[in-house]
């Protein structure tokens, strides 16, 4: 395959990356205004569940084949990972 079409295919998934994060904190403080909680207490459970599902699923999966190193090995890696850039951004 072509590099133009590599290249293309980063800049569209970072596009629907951007646009499916805004569709679901929007989706989530609006859960938090009709249901009368704090848009903090839906953040630290509904979007912080919602970022780890992919990691969860992955290990998981990882586990249930047989690849434990590879379960442990994300599970340690994604956390490493949020921990530096929430520490590094804030």
């Amino acid at each position: 395959m072509d590099l133009a079409y590599f290249f293309a295919a980063i800049i569209v998934g970072l596009a629907v990356l951007i646009w499916s994060a805004d569709k679901f904190v929007n989706g989530a403080v609006s859960l938090a205004r009709n249901a009368g909680i704090s848009t903090m207490i839906i953040g630290l459970t509904v979007v912080a569940f919602g970022t780890s599902a992919p990691e969860m699923l992955v290990s998981a999966t990882a586990a249930l084949e047989g690849a434990r190193g590879l379960a442990v090995g994300n599970a340690i890696g994604s956390n490493i990972a949020n921990i530096g850039l929430v520490l590094g951004i804030t």
